[in-house]
């Protein structure tokens, strides 16, 4: 309860959920005695696969016996998510007695709610300074409140392509303008570029970073991996090549996520991440959100013997990666579809050529949602699409035939409430 009030009072600090600029951020650390130039960090950006890259690096991390502290957004289940010290979740009370003493040193300044998050997880860091620290970027890098490091270890680029272009200027809502704000003001120690969609991409990104003095380390040029027979991968950079179990998350986009953090992790050599130490992170890596198959629960039960996933995706690349699973699989499949307003509706489906059935629902408890019925009208051209209020209604209507899955997709605050529903 004590949590609950002290978000609410920190979430009405500023009328914007999003102002982006650094000094605000700035100035709340100074006053707390700057806990953002006490830790080491590896800093994630990108579009897609940030969350998963990080946690493949903390399982790694784990099995080498060093100790983390992860800051990711938005939170699925709980905001607790957000904040990992010593590679466990903190508790409510301690987080709020963490928040109410951030409270008390912003003294009542208009401040974002993200902001004071972040400087609440910059100063908690710093009381672990020997501990590594995986920070994932909120919007875009540039003017994100994540951006006030002085040094890092490294900086870890994933896929980029268009997303949030609502909070570019009109004549410049293109990915060579989020390439520029995610990628130009990244320190100088290691940058590692995660696979991309295509070459342009890639050549922006090296245009973007050319005048930057890191060790630049991209996907196919000093790292790759290929699929191999009977569930293997073998990931191959500068330091040789490893035969890799297949993990238990799914999709290929999840072997790129990998690849880019053991990648990573074997470029900080002084981390002495052994190959043991990979083979064992890789079949313990856990994903929330990302393709995660419900197994137990109240929704598992309405779907029976059926496979029902759920999938925080919410932007055109992100589509294009699901569907690439979705065509690898050998049944029909059945979406359902719940999505924030400011997306592109109609872009992401247009990835899903060969379902059987959509189904658009209403996001509980999101009012910058867009209504299930409203999606749907959007979307009338799919030939198989229905409309239902609620998650379960939806799972229920659905005329699912042997070997078919179910898939719960469009945005991560659907997602979430798909999991704390179950």
């Amino acid at each position: 309860m004590k949590l609950q009030k002290i978000v609410s009072r920190l979430q009405k600090l500023h009328p914007k959920e999003i102002d982006l600029s650094l000094d605000r951020i700035q100035n709340l650390c100074k006053r707390l005695g700057s806990p953002q130039d006490k830790i080491k960090a590896i800093s994630i950006v990108g579009t897609n696969g940030k969350y998963s890259t990080i946690q493949a690096m903390l399982s790694i991390l784990k099995e080498a016996n060093l100790k983390c502290n992860v800051y990711t957004s938005p939170h699925i289940k709980s905001i607790n998510e957000r904040f990992v010290f010593n590679n466990e979740e903190l508790n409510d009370e301690d987080l709020a007695n963490l928040l109410e003493e951030i409270e008390n040193a912003n003294n009542n300044e208009p401040i974002t709610f993200f902001e004071i998050l972040t400087a609440a997880y910059f100063l908690k860091a710093s009381q672990y300074p020997e501990n590594i620290n995986l920070i994932e970027s909120g919007l875009f890098f540039r003017f994100d409140a994540t951006n006030i490091l002085k040094n890092n270890l490294a900086s870890v680029v994933t896929s980029i392509g268009l997303d949030h272009l609502d909070w570019l200027p009109e004549n410049d809502q293109n990915v060579e303008r989020i390439i520029f704000e995610k990628t130009s003001s990244l320190l100088n120690s290691n940058i590692i570029v995660a696979k991309q969609s295509n070459k342009e991409i890639v050549d922006n990104i090296k245009k973007t970073i050319s005048n930057n003095r890191s060790n630049k380390i991209f996907h196919n040029e000093n790292y790759s991996f290929t699929i191999q027979e009977n569930d293997f991968f073998y990931y191959e950079d500068q330091f040789g090549g490893i035969k890799l179990p297949r993990p238990n998350v799914k999709g290929q986009f999840q072997l790129e996520n990998i690849s880019t953090a053991i990648a990573t992790l074997r470029t900080l050599k002084d981390l002495n991440i052994k190959d043991d130490h990979i083979k064992k992170g890789v079949l313990k890596i856990s994903s929330i959100a990302r393709l995660q198959e419900i197994k137990s629960g109240k929704l598992k039960e309405l779907v029976k013997d059926h496979q029902l996933f759920v999938d925080g995706s919410h932007n055109p690349l992100g589509a294009k990666v699901l569907n690439e699973y979705l065509e690898s699989l050998d049944c029909e499949k059945h979406i359902i579809l719940g999505m924030m307003a400011n997306k592109d509706h109609r872009e992401y489906m247009s990835f899903f050529k060969d379902i059987a059935s959509l189904t658009t629902i209403d996001i509980p408890n999101q009012p910058n949602s867009i209504k299930g019925k409203e999606l749907k009208d959007k979307l009338n051209g799919f030939s198989n699409i229905n409309y239902k209020e609620s998650i379960e209604d939806a799972i229920k209507s659905i005329p699912v035939k042997e070997n078919d899955i179910i898939l719960i997709t469009g945005s991560l605050y659907l997602a979430g409430e798909v999991l704390n529903l179950n």
